[in-house]
């Protein structure tokens, strides 16, 4: 691996909980305890090799769809599985996109207690998607740039691909260079659809809770073994 060419950004959707669980004859809800000791490992290696910012897709508006007793382990889980000891310990601060109103009360603020107490830590961003869908992030974004164009804060014609990334939640970060998605799925499931335009995408079989720190390095030197071109030509890149 290249320490000098470590994506500043990463983006995973951890795919994979309920089917390994299932292998083991347990509750899915097993499956998601596995997965949040695995996004510890993986932050803490990712905030070890200066990755600026890590993004994990956790539970998408269409999740809420899922059986209730699912979504509300999984709601009990993000409670008590953001431990601060590992923020701190690390130097990462903590970001949540999404919308986030539509989280229980004391999901909230547990979120909300873990972001101010991160956010001094100037190391690596940790950020998850909670309650979050690209379309619906999109669609806010358009909502909010017509309030301007309607208030004349705005013309029509200032509207391009800049003002409409400066609207969306993930503003106060570059897109993702690296998409990882677990699981054996080859999708991208309504995740950072405008954000991932030029993000080079890594599908693997691993179910998330055996996504470990080989597994991630994996994906980063493969990262590393292509080039991004960006719509130009190789010559033009090198």
């Amino acid at each position: 691996m290249d320490l000098d060419r470590i994506p500043q950004h990463i983006a995973i959707i951890m795919d994979g909980n309920g089917r390994w669980a299932k292998q083991r004859g347990k509750e899915r809800s097993f499956g998601h305890q596995a997965g949040a000791e695995t996004v510890h490992t993986i932050a803490e290696a990712a905030a070890r090799l200066g990755v600026k910012y890590l993004t994990l897709y956790t539970f998408s508006i269409e999740n809420w769809d899922r059986p209730s007793d699912e979504v509300s382990a999984l709601m009990n889980l993000l409670v008590n599985s953001l431990e601060e000891e590992i923020f701190l310990k690390n130097n990462i601060s903590f970001r949540v996109i999404g919308e986030i109103d539509k989280l229980p009360a004391d999901v909230q603020n547990s979120l909300n207690s873990c972001i101010k107490n991160t956010a001094h830590n100037d190391g690596m961003c940790m950020v998850l998607a909670l309650s979050y869908s690209s379309r619906w992030e999109i669609t806010e974004a358009a909502k909010q740039i017509a309030r301007e164009v309607q208030a004349e804060k705005m013309s029509v014609d200032a509207i391009d691909s800049h003002i409409l990334a400066s609207h969306l939640r993930t503003s106060f970060m570059p897109d993702p260079d690296l998409l990882i998605r677990t699981g054996g799925e080859l999708r991208l499931s309504n995740y950072l659809l405008w954000q991932c335009a030029y993000s080079e995408l890594y599908f693997c079989d691993t179910f998330w809770p055996d996504f470990k720190e080989e597994a991630f390095y994996k994906a980063i030197e493969d990262y590393q073994g292509r080039e991004r071109r960006f719509g130009k030509t190789s010559e033009q890149v090198n």
